[in-house]
C-alpha cells in the first residue's frame, strides 16, 4: 500500500480522514487503520472501487495506491 499516494489524491480531492471515512461508511480511526496496515486492517474491495470512483483512478494508480 502507498499511503503517500493515497493521501496525496486525499489532498488533491480535498479530503480529510473524516469526509473520506463518512463516504466509506467507517469510522475515521477504521479508516487510520487501514491506511496505516495496522492489525491487520486492509481495505476491501468495495472501498477501493469508492474510492477509484472518488478520486478518478486509473488502473495504473489503483495498482500503485492499493496493490504494491
Amino acid at each position: 500500500m502507498n499511503k503517500n499516494l493515497l493521501r496525496s489524491k486525499m489532498v488533491l480531492f480535498g479530503d480529510t480522514n473524516e469526509t473520506l471515512a463518512a463516504a466509506l461508511g467507517i469510522s475515521p480511526q477504521r479508516l487510520s487503520a487501514k491506511i496505516n496496515a495496522k492489525d491487520g486492517a486492509e481495505f476491501v474491495q468495495r472501498e477501493i472501487k469508492v474510492m477509484r470512483n472518488r478520486y478518478q483512478l486509473t488502473d495504473e494508480e489503483t495498482g500503485l495506491i492499493f496493490f504494491q
